[in-house]
């Protein structure tokens, strides 16, 4: 006998190996030139409102060693490329309040009716994150697209070590109410130019005929990399990409009987994931507290200081 689950999981033990190819020499100089790009005593972001004065510890935190090699990866290892991209979203990420005005609180009437849920992770440790068009419950898109960002960095922060991406589970089945045009276009920019190499899979089921002809629109505005990750009405158990424990019963066919509480899940989503990131802040702190440090390092750090070579990777 099944029994209901109201909550999020937490990350698997264990998981499949996700882990890039060692960097060439010119690949290296590139991230140690951007790390001195970033580096300098008087940089500020070019352009940014909402900010004064040089980077932030958010945006610290935010330039990992990591995040420098996602952005490299995606400009196909571009070096003016990859710093004017990095400087964008420094600006963007300023700009869209994400440091200060979209809060648990000013976002949850979004979250009242579960039309966006983490839950479960798939066999590479990538959490998924579920859509529900059907249980769209609002009508104002600046909102909607602040939601989706939102639950994008909640992501970020169920991502255990040698974690980067996540994965996208669509589901249109119960009359599903399509975002507008513009907001699906508005998202998958924001997608594209500031969360390169995120995304693992787009899992997307039960597709009406509306549905398709609305995905064959807005397909020309997705990159060839991006397209090449959507799958329509895949078995995500059968074909191998989650562990039944790691997948909701209903549509999905996993072996968690899971509910949409609100009451239940979103208090218990924010602590976890609260918890999780000021562990690493603190961690981060601890190792040195400047941009460029691994990921990888603040996530499995142990202890109350490191030598000088664990702090940063460059």
């Amino acid at each position: 006998m099944s029994s209901k689950v109201y909550e999020p999981l937490v990350p698997p033990s264990e998981k499949k190996d996700t882990s890039q190819p060692p960097l060439t020499p010119d690949q290296t100089k590139m991230q140690v030139d951007i790390q001195a790009h970033f580096s300098k005593p008087e940089y500020v972001v070019p352009g940014a409102e909402g900010g004064s004065g040089g980077l932030t510890e958010e945006e610290k935190f935010w330039l990992s060693y990591e995040c420098q090699l996602r952005y490299l990866r995606a400009t196909k290892w571009k070096l003016d490329n990859c710093i004017q991209r990095l400087e964008a979203t420094l600006k963007w990420r300023r700009e869209f309040g994400l440091y200060s005005k979209i809060t648990p609180t000013y976002i949850e009437p979004e979250a009242v009716t579960g039309k966006e849920i983490l839950f479960g992770y798939d066999t590479f440790g990538r959490p998924a994150f579920y859509m529900i068009p059907s249980r769209q419950n609002t009508t104002e898109a600046t909102r909607q697209i602040e939601f989706a960002v939102y639950m994008l960095e909640r992501c970020i922060d169920l991502m255990d070590e040698g974690v980067e991406s996540l994965d996208l589970l669509i589901n249109f089945a119960d009359k599903a109410k399509n975002p507008s045009l513009s907001t699906a276009r508005k998202v998958l920019s924001i997608l594209q130019n500031h969360y390169p190499e995120r995304l693992g899979k787009a899992l997307v089921i039960n597709v009406p005929y509306l549905v398709n002809m609305f995905f064959n629109m807005i397909t020309p505005f997705i990159d060839p990399i991006t397209v090449k990750k959507l799958n329509f009405n895949i078995d995500v158990v059968k074909d191998g990409l989650f562990e039944p424990n790691q997948v909701m019963k209903e549509w999905w066919g996993g072996s968690q009987d899971f509910e949409y509480k609100h009451e239940k899940y979103w208090p218990m989503l924010i602590e976890i994931c609260e918890r999780r990131r000021k562990e690493w802040m603190d961690n981060w702190r601890k190792l040195g507290g400047s941009i460029g440090i691994s990921e990888k390092a603040y996530k499995t750090f142990k202890g109350e200081s490191g030598p000088e070579s664990e702090k940063t990777v460059v």
